[in-house]
């Protein structure tokens, strides 16, 4: 079943190799009075198509974790801007570092590197991930509780370390009372993230806390012995695409943008209608089969703007990060300054 893995090293190394791509296009889509429907078009493909106004817009470059949130980043380019691009591989940091214009991350990154780079902007949420714990039933787990004294797997620092706290909350527990592992050191060719689910059949640990498509593995072999702990009203990932302040304050640069959103938005009608047409492509670029896109897929959400409640999940998840980085929360105000809605706002045909 994970034969794939074995590429998606191989396509590390040309993502590497191209990791600052030129996203170069026509001008953006004037704002339509009719309000978001005539902003964002059909969901035919808009590759060639040159409005005419103001010519084309400044080259801007885009990169993003490859991991099946990214699916409506991935059409957009491949599909749906008028110029077309490839999509870099890396999140926020490549922000920092200067070598991309926009990128995605999970809330949880943007709350870490908002402290070095303050100028981080969200401008849109591409996807809301809802993420499942999966354990084993012959480790003596059948509620939440039953975690107390069990080991489990999940990458540290990361929005599923975060899912796993929020989990054991609701029954009282905290990261004390369980043993957390980290990702395993690579081995053949396999990354520790890839390792998660045999770790957790061959027994070495009791529970694994991630985002899909691993789960997917997971309970797939584990088969009877799989229980599966998920609350969508507690918790999900807020898979969000960024930019810089700076860059947003750029006319040209600011156009540009606007228009790869609107693009992101023509590719989320088109994977509503017709998802199974766009998963080769997801497929392609990630390297997870068709099999587990299609089963990771009912986890997942492309919301289509900033989630409502996205100051809301800053504010809560910055206490736990804030404790890990031994530091005190940032305020409500603080929190807010990354939430930049204009984007949206434009790209829908209701600013500027």
């Amino acid at each position: 079943m994970r034969s794939h893995r074995l590429i998606r090293n191989a396509l590390a190394l040309v993502a590497a190799s191209t990791m600052t791509l030129t996203l170069l296009g026509a001008s953006s889509v004037a704002p339509a009075p009719n309000g978001a429907a005539s902003a964002v078009g059909s969901d035919e493909e808009a590759h060639g198509r040159d409005d005419g106004r103001g010519g084309p817009p400044a080259p801007i470059s885009v990169s993003g974790s490859y991991w099946i949130e990214l699916a409506p980043v991935l059409v957009a380019a491949d599909k749906f801007y008028p110029r077309g691009l490839e999509v870099g591989e890396g999140g926020i940091t490549r922000i920092t570092a200067g070598e991309v214009d926009l990128a995605t991350n999970a809330e949880t990154q943007l709350l870490r590197e908002s402290l070095v780079n303050p100028d981080l902007r969200i401008i849109m949420t591409v996807t809301e991930g809802f993420f499942r714990l999966v354990a084993r039933k012959s480790a003596g787990i059948e509620t939440l509780e039953d975690l107390e004294g069990k080991t489990i797997m999940l990458p540290r620092n990361t929005s599923a370390n975060f899912f796993l706290v929020a989990m054991l909350e609701t029954v009282g527990l905290t990261e004390d009372d369980v043993t957390i592992v980290g990702l395993p050191p690579e081995v053949d060719g396999k990354s520790g993230m890839e390792q998660m689910s045999e770790y957790l059949v061959r027994g070495d640990v009791d529970a694994i806390s991630i985002w899909e498509p691993e789960p997917v593995g997971a309970i797939e072999e584990l088969g009877d012995d799989a229980i599966v702990f998920q609350d969508r009203e507690l918790y999900r990932e807020v898979f969000n695409l960024h930019a810089r302040a700076q860059d947003l304050a750029d006319p040209d640069k600011r156009r540009s943008i606007v228009t790869f959103v609107r693009s992101i938005l023509k590719a989320n009608k088109s994977l509503e209608r017709h998802p199974e047409k766009h998963w080769p492509l997801v497929s392609d670029v990630t390297g997870f089969t068709l099999h587990e896109i299609e089963e990771s897929w009912p986890e997942l959400a492309f919301p289509g703007e900033i989630v409502p409640d996205m100051l809301d999940v800053l504010e809560r998840e910055d206490v736990w990060v804030a404790k890990e980085t031994g530091r005190q929360p940032r305020s409500r105000e603080e929190l807010s300054t990354f939430i930049d809605h204009s984007v949206m706002e434009e790209a829908l045909g209701r600013g500027r």
